[in-house]
């Protein structure tokens, strides 16, 4: 009889030899197995749980090997033999309902390894899935339908996947978006002994219409599990003449939830990244920039962050902060940006001020004709409905040509529902202060062609000399201007809204001196023109200087334009059609004292904007002239006196000036009088 001791021994080494043999004859029987006889089963339960077809055309083996990683992290477990999957020719087909082609995907080889222990717990633990030579066709149709979503599972399944890492090789991706009209293939290639980077790729298609081509790197290994291990990416593209490099990591890429990339970008112009990026950018020449983007992918949303960028547009530098978010009822915008040293040419792209080639380098018809100065290059408002915005924009100095230096413009952008306001938009000129506010609805809600614009602004304290830095005379002059401007408008260009504006336009100089040469030259009061040049020039008493424009329909018209001087006053009277850019404006000189050789006539200022043309009233010059002649005959003593003009002897104040006229003008600033009692006879 067995002792019970001994019994239980047997007993217990039985079932230990069962629990052996067991997995020993399952893994027998599975690697001998002709797995090629299981092909039409798993092609049918694969494809109904992906809900598109699937077929494994070639080969199905099971062996039985270790990973064989040979990258510096490999672990023991590394070492252990597991169930190798290998798969040749296998086909992904596009869900019911896409266009053709209908192959999603096919794979050279497919191959991965599963672990053993992890079954246990209903979970399908996979160290390395392999993809040799792939050819993926990625795609989306204009509804938004795509066929790398796969159809959810109608319960929770019991089972887990754990996929840990992807290893790419050769192959091809084909991408396909009608939403964005991306049509792009990328050839991807393997890299040997590379520490970074595994595979490399080449890119070339259509985006928006515009040509795409390029190139990159990328890792080889895309770990799933791991989500903190960086998975390195570099890229050079250029898409319709805009350049743009990448060089990062995504730090979640099974989400593409992180991006973390060192971004430059440059092109003819910042409005050509609408149709890459679909943010709304102004006209601008040239640019470039570098910086530091982030981004974060979500479900419903994402968030892109352009930091510490610095670059050029034109000849001016920038530099700033942009934030990009997506979201309902429409992205939004915000972000500050500054120069140090802004160019004014670089300006004119915002408005359509460039030249005809400057249009046709950043991709605009030319469309200013050759006769006409204001701009009629149409606003782009079928995009302004795109995003909201709230951008503040500063720039310590403004060039133009080195003539009038502008400094310390601020101004915060504001786009919301299609409305563009820039409030305010200040800035220093001419040791003055320009403010304003201006108003651009291109919502389409008031018109559905045309921008409605609304401008109020005012100057206070500008310098004459600072205003016209290139007219010798001016250089001596003293004296401020003010001014208040308020107009509205509606049209689709600067041009269109300038020759439809109504409103006003008032300005006052008060007090100050000018050149006594200017003053006689515009008096055309030659014998005092040449004895100024002999003598020397001297500074005039400037009274004030008064205007006062109503506009209407785009026609300017002079209610009161008066400069009063000690020596001269002079009236200005006319019309300035900014529609269609044209002059008519009479200047009627009146000394106030002795001039020898005085020819008092009208100056007309006619003609258009492009090609103005001033002249004096040569029958006024005739008759002078005549009688002189006449004189000269009778009595050569007496020939000059038709010459010479004695003037009213007095001296007209702005305040008579707006009392005879009925003008009310601007209000100069705070502290000052509209004209001040003179302090002295200034002498000629």
């Amino acid at each position: 009889m067995t002792p019970p001791r001994l019994r239980r021994t047997r007993i217990a080494l039985a079932a230990a030899g069962v629990l052996v043999a067991v997995p020993v004859v399952a893994v027998i029987v599975l690697m001998n197995y002709d797995w090629n006889r299981a092909r039409p089963w798993l092609n049918d339960k694969i494809g109904e749980a992906i809900d598109r077809p699937f077929a494994i055309r070639g080969d199905l083996a099971l062996t039985w090997q270790s990973q064989g990683r040979g990258d510096a992290d490999r672990s023991w477990s590394d070492y252990l033999p597991l169930p190798h999957l290998v798969a040749q020719d296998v086909h992904i087909g596009n869900p019911a309902g896409m266009r053709a082609p209908a192959e999603m995907a096919g794979v050279g080889r497919f191959a991965f390894f599963i672990e053993l222990l992890p079954l246990l717990q209903h979970r399908i633990s996979i160290p390395v899935l392999r993809f040799d030579q792939p050819v993926v066709l990625l795609q989306r149709d204009a509804d938004g339908k795509n066929n790398w979503t796969f159809k959810p599972a109608d319960k929770p399944s019991p089972w887990q996947l754990d996929l840990q890492r992807v290893v790419f090789t050769k192959g091809t991706v084909h991408y396909i978006d009608a939403k964005t009209h991306v049509d792009a293939v990328a050839e991807v290639d393997t890299i040997n002994a590379d520490p970074t980077y595994g595979v490399s790729w080449k890119v070339r298609g259509k985006w928006n219409g515009q040509n795409i081509s390029g190139g990159g790197k990328a890792g080889a290994v895309l770990s799933l599990r791991q989500q903190s291990v960086p998975y390195p990416l570099a890229a050079n593209l250029n898409v319709g003449g805009t350049s743009i490099a990448v060089e990062g990591t995504l730090t979640k890429p099974s989400a593409l939830a992180a991006i973390d990339m060192r971004l430059k970008i440059s092109g003819p112009s910042m409005a050509r990244l609408y149709g890459l990026t679909g943010v709304l950018l102004p006209e601008t020449p040239p640019f470039a920039t570098e910086g530091h983007l982030t981004g974060n992918l979500g479900a419903h949303a994402s968030h892109w962050l352009y930091d510490r960028f610095t670059g050029r547009v034109g000849n001016s530098d920038i530099e700033g902060r942009l934030d990009f978010k997506t979201g309902q009822p429409r992205p939004l915008l915000t972000g500050a940006v500054q120069s140090k040293l802004l160019q004014f040419s670089d300006l004119g792209p915002l408005i359509g001020a460039d030249s005809n080639a400057s249009k046709q380098a950043r991709g605009v018809e030319a469309v200013q004709p050759g006769n006409r100065v204001l701009p009629v290059e149409k606003f782009r408002t079928e995009r302004w409905t795109a995003l909201d915005a709230d951008v503040g924009f500063k720039a310590q100095r403004i060039t133009r040509d080195k003539d009038l230096p502008i400094a310390n413009l601020d101004t915060m952008i504001h786009m919301k529902d299609g409305v563009l306001s820039l409030t305010p938009m200040n800035f220093d000129v001419a040791g003055g202060r320009f403010t304003s506010n201006i108003k651009l609805d291109g919502s389409g809600r008031l018109n559905p062609d045309a921008i409605r614009a609304e401008l109020k602004a005012s100057a206070r304290k500008l310098k004459l000399k600072q205003l016209f830095p290139r007219i010798e005379e001016m250089q001596a002059t003293v004296g401020e201007v003010n001014a208040d401007l308020s107009l509205s408008a509606t049209g689709n260009s600067v041009a269109g809204l300038l020759g439809s504006s109504n409103g006003e336009l008032k300005g006052v100089i008060n007090e100050g001196s000018v050149s006594k040469l200017l003053l006689e030259e515009m008096g055309l009061n030659i014998g005092n023109v040449v004895l100024t040049k002999v003598i020397g020039d001297k500074q005039v008493k400037l009274n004030c200087m008064v205007t006062d424009f109503s506009v209407t329909n785009g026609l300017m018209r002079s209610r009161l334009f008066v400069v009063d001087t000690s020596d001269a006053t002079i009236s200005v009277a006319g019309t300035v059609n900014l529609d269609n850019e044209k002059m008519d404006l009479t200047l009627r000189p009146d000394a106030k004292g002795l001039r020898v050789i005085s020819l008092r006539a009208p100056i007309y200022v006619r003609g258009t904007f492009k090609d103005p043309d001033v002249s004096v009233d040569k029958g006024v010059l005739a008759l002078r002239a005549g009688g002189a002649l006449a004189l000269a005959v009778m009595a050569p003593v007496a020939a000059i006196l038709p010459l010479v003009n004695a003037g009213p002897g007095e001296t007209t104040g702005c305040e008579a000036l707006l009392a005879r006229q009925g003008g009310k003008p601007v209000a100069p600033p705070p502290g000052q009088t509209l004209r001040q009692k003179p302090s002295g006879k200034v002498k000629n």
